[in-house]
């Protein structure tokens, strides 16, 4: 039978037609790499193509059914043929083996993940390491810590540590602990050791000898401004230094090799956002430059340090203010006994007082002595200092005057007696007092005065009702053994006064910061120069108050109105 009919020839081009397109399509898919082609799979669409083909041109060609029929049949057998063993071994074997047997793009998956997995525990293992680290070295400087409260020289013992700590784990030359003092704006050495080239300019008389350089560092102070210590305080950044000749913060100080800069680490130590100090580090010139992992080393350690290290300092601070609570407390027991409980009675004259402690025990002392019917003596002083040192000096003075105001010896001599034995002691460097003592004669109706250090006495003359001072500055009680006092003598009259007070009075300031004056003192004095002496006080009190406001006062305010 002869293909010579349109139908018989169709569809063998059909299916050529078709290979074609599936041959295509898998050429597709194999450049887009969205799955993996076998080439046994495109070998086998061209030969079923080729096959049908073949077979349709034989058919127009009027050959044999027969021949067209063996031409395709040929074709497709081979096709099978190399399809069958294919199938055979995605059958027999296990895909996961046969790595060009899977999908391009799963394949590269896998080698990712299995990558990762790999990587996993050994990052997993260097974060313990380092965390492990941190933690044990954090133990160790809340244990100082501990020992540091405890210990006469802990703070410095700690601080030590942690600059040793910090300079072993980067690896650095030389290494500095510097502490911010607020109250004077100053950031001060607290730790030094190693080889430290100064990034700051030495004095120019300083001669360049290692040990010199070293010592002036190790006690050296800085403002918080114009140095690098002090800016990286304020500023709270770490900072890395690795091309210390661009940076104009840090000076070369001279050609010696000990002093040739190499590179620096500066740190903050800080809580939250406050800065307690500076650790500061260096590597020698020509040694392997600090790096970004030493910065983060040395920024992580200091912070557990600055830590530890306030804990110590809020520690001290409680301690030593429950000691200064307890001394005032003992100290101010002692002091209400000696001042008086109520004031004497005197014929002739009256007293008024202020006696206003500012906190804890009042520096400030008063005392009336009736002590002869020819002499009352009337005290006022003010003591350097507060505390059990001016408790005790309190103590001498009242003691000492007590004894001595029963003689006949003037006041200037009387004071001279009480300067001699108390300069003579040695048991604090401030036992010096202010101090104005009187001497009424109510018989003869005069007082005499002395005066040592600044309290002041006026006198208010009822005939011309006018103020005038009577009182002159001198060595204070307590200074010099051969300070001599003047001794002063004056007649009174009635409504005359006398006014004594301690500097804490005129001294009281207001909310603006203004001082309350002795001119507004006396100006309260003159316009109720009539009232009571007692009166006259509680005027005063009341005027202080009224300035002050509720402004806290920093000194003590004593006053001693004496009424003729």
């Amino acid at each position: 039978m002869i293909f010579n009919d349109i139908y018989a020839y169709i569809p063998l081009f059909s299916i050529t037609a078709t290979a074609a397109v599936v041959f295509i399509l898998l050429l597709a898919i194999r450049k887009k790499s969205t799955a993996r082609v076998s080439f046994i799979a495109l070998l086998s669409t061209i030969l079923v193509a080729a096959g049908s083909f073949i077979a349709a041109v034989h058919s127009l060609g009027n050959e044999s059914a027969d021949d067209s029929l063996m031409v395709f049949a040929t074709f497709c057998l081979a096709a099978f043929i190399i399809v069958i063993p294919y199938c055979i071994i995605l059958c027999t074997f296990e895909p996961k083996k046969i790595d060009k047997l899977v999908p391009h793009s799963l394949n590269v998956a896998a080698k990712k993940a299995e990558v990762a997995q790999a990587e996993e525990p050994q990052k997993h293992t260097e974060a313990t390491q380092e965390d492990v680290k941190i933690l044990d070295i954090s133990k160790i400087f809340m244990a100082k810590a501990t020992e540091a409260v405890s210990s006469e020289n802990g703070m410095n013992s700690l601080l030590d540590y942690v600059n040793e700590t910090i300079r072993k784990d980067i690896k650095a030359d030389g290494g500095a602990i510097l502490l911010v003092d607020d109250f004077d704006d100053i950031i001060t050495v607290k730790s030094f050791d190693g080889d430290f080239p100064p990034p700051y300019k030495l004095p120019n008389d300083m001669p360049h000898k290692p040990i010199r350089v070293a010592t002036n560092f190790k006690f050296a102070s800085f403002p918080l401004r114009d140095n690098i210590f002090g800016e990286i305080a304020i500023s709270g950044k770490p900072e890395l230094i690795t091309k210390p000749e661009l940076d104009d913060r840090i000076y070369q100080n001279g050609p010696e090799e000990f002093l040739e800069i190499g590179s620096y680490i500066i740190v903050p130590m800080k809580i939250q956002d406050t800065v307690i100090g500076v650790a500061a580090f260096s590597r020698n010139h020509g040694n392997t430059l600090f790096t970004e992992d030493d910065l983060k080393a040395a920024t992580t350690i200091a912070d557990f340090a600055a830590a530890a290290i306030k804990s110590v300092v809020s520690v001290k601070d409680v301690i030593e203010h429950n000691s200064l609570i307890n001394e005032a407390n003992t100290a101010s027991s002692i002091q209400n006994l000696l001042h008086p409980a109520k004031l004497p009675v005197i014929s002739g004259m009256q007293i008024g007082t202020i006696w206003n402690p500012s906190e804890g025990v009042c520096g400030d002392y008063y005392d009336i002595i009736p002590s002869r019917k020819d002499r009352v003596s009337f005290v006022i002083s003010d003591i350097a200092g507060k505390g059990i040192n001016s408790v005790i000096v309190m103590s001498m003075l009242r003691a000492m005057i007590r004894l001595v105001v029963n003689t006949k010896q003037s006041a200037g001599t009387i004071l001279e007696w009480v300067n001699h034995g108390i300069a003579g002691e040695s048991f604090s460097t401030d036992h010096f007092a202010s101090c104005a003592l009187i001497n009424y004669n109510p018989v003869s109706h005069s007082f005499e005065f002395a005066t040592g250090g600044t309290t002041p006495i006026f006198y208010y003359d009822s005939a011309s009702a006018k103020f005038t001072k009577l009182s002159h500055s001198s060595e204070p009680i307590g200074v010099d053994k051969t300070s001599q006092y003047k001794n002063t003598i004056q007649n009174v009259k009635s409504g005359d006064i006398l006014v004594t007070y301690t500097d804490g009075l005129v001294e009281a300031l207001n909310e603006q910061g203004q001082q309350y004056t002795k001119e507004s003192l006396l100006r309260v004095i003159t316009e109720h120069h009539a009232s009571s002496a007692k009166d006259i006080a509680n005027l005063v009190k009341a005027d202080i108050k009224k300035f002050s406001g509720t402004v806290s006062q920093h000194d003590d305010q004593s006053l001693l109105v004496i009424k003729f």
